[in-house]
């Protein structure tokens, strides 16, 4: 089963100025905000992805659209990431795997910290690590791993309304889900989740 997208929403909240942002999200405190919510992460494979948010005047998060002949996630929404080397910490396999997927020089992202791990349902232990960039941003996907590239407005994290909890049978289990709210993707699953720490951190409460 695949749920349907989630197109309708309010009109967002105004958007934080980077200032703002990079305040909060250099607070430890906020960035564990999503820890009692997200599942126990014990997968026995370690992984990491780069949550990079653009400091536009109205900043946004950039999401990937996964290219629909991968064996895995096919056509799903998500971030650039992959799995961890061995050696490698969790923010250099992130920033690797962004420069392979989508082409972002290496030397941009300002790592900002961590976000709650979780597991997948596909048993990745996933980390995401939060990056900052200074626009303007020159990306160049890698069409094999990514169909497309698109940014997320901030300011729509920080709607109380959202993200939407669902549910449905995946595999033949009953599972919970979050969605959020776009024009034509459908962001559900383990992105929507992390989408959601991310909004936990950056929200006045």
């Amino acid at each position: 089963m695949t749920p349907s997208a989630a197109t309708a929403f309010t009109a967002p909240p105004p958007a934080l100025l980077p200032a703002e942002i990079e305040a909060r999200l250099a607070d430890p405190s906020r960035l564990a905000r999503g820890a009692a919510d997200a599942e126990a992460a014990e997968g026995i494979r370690r992984s990491a992805v780069l949550v990079p948010i653009l400091l536009h005047p109205e900043p946004t998060v950039l999401l990937t659209l996964r290219a629909a002949t991968l064996s895995s996630h096919a056509g799903q929404v998500a971030f650039p990431g992959g799995r961890i080397e061995p050696g490698e910490t969790p923010e250099a396999a992130a920033i690797r795997e962004a420069a392979e997927e989508v082409g972002l020089d290496p030397r941009l992202p300002r790592i900002a910290g961590r976000l709650p791990a979780m597991v997948t349902g596909t048993g990745f232990h996933v980390i995401p690590v939060v990056a900052l960039l200074d626009p303007p941003v020159t990306l160049l996907p890698e069409p094999a791993e990514v169909a497309e590239v698109f940014e997320y407005p901030v300011a729509r994290l920080l709607d109380p309304a959202w993200p939407e909890r669902r549910s449905g049978v995946f595999g033949g289990r009953a599972r919970h889900y979050w969605a959020w709210p776009h024009e034509t993707q459908l962001i559900w699953g383990a992105t929507a989740s992390m989408l959601r720490s991310l909004a936990l951190a950056l929200r006045d409460a």
